[in-house]
């Protein structure tokens, strides 16, 4: 029986025994027998790391110092609220601290970037996935849009269908309209200037290429 620690790109918490290129926490939110109690946070610096460290490995979910959860890609974890971690993908990190600058004309710490994005990304009274409304043709690549009631991620000319497990075959990205944005709109201003996120190799988007 997979745990409940795979996040999706809308935020949610399910159980599914796919594997993830990356893993991160948001606190401890785990029970002592490894299920979720009604929180799905403990603090606002919700992180995103890299699946190894220095050799290190560790049981999921049996410490009280953090709830190991699990996305398909970095963007997935963009989508859902994490940004980049500052100790185990710290080049990454200043790669979005970077970003989050040319964006807002200020560098932020840390918990000034939690704090923002913690208010885009969840509401606090009932727990659910903030999201926006924007034309399709100003979204960068690495971005996620609800379509058709389901998770998309946006490539420069494509738009691709998520599965836990991959994406599906991609399909021809819209060049106009106003769609559901997933990814919270900090994100979209770091993606917009400049940050890349990691992608699951099923994805097949090049993202060298031309981006709103």
């Amino acid at each position: 029986m997979p745990l409940q620690n795979r996040v999706l790109p809308t935020g949610q918490i399910v159980a599914n025994p796919a594997r993830g290129t990356f893993t991160g926490n948001r606190g401890i939110i785990h029970r002592i027998d490894q299920t979720l109690g009604a929180s799905r946070w403990s603090h606002h610096a919700w992180i995103c790391c890299t699946l190894e460290w220095q050799g290190r490995k560790r049981p999921v979910m049996t410490g009280r110092k953090w709830t190991e959860l699990f996305f398909l890609d970095e963007a997935v974890a963009l989508a859902a609220g994490h940004r980049p971690c500052a100790y185990c993908r710290r080049a990454d990190y200043n790669r979005f601290v970077a970003a989050w600058t040319q964006a807002t004309g200020h560098q932020p710490k840390a918990p000034q970037m939690d704090k923002a994005l913690h208010a885009a990304r969840v509401r606090s009274q009932d727990r659910a996935q903030v999201t926006h409304q924007a034309d399709i043709a100003m979204l960068p690549a690495g971005a996620f849009i609800a379509w058709n009631n389901r998770p998309h991620l946006l490539g420069p000319t494509t738009q691709h269908p998520y599965t836990p497990a991959a994406y599906a075959a991609p399909l021809p990205r819209p060049t106009s309209g106003t769609v559901t944005v997933l990814t919270p709109a900090p994100m979209i201003a770091a993606l917009q200037a400049g940050y890349t996120a990691a992608l699951h190799p099923t994805a097949t988007i090049d993202l060298s290429g031309p981006t709103a």
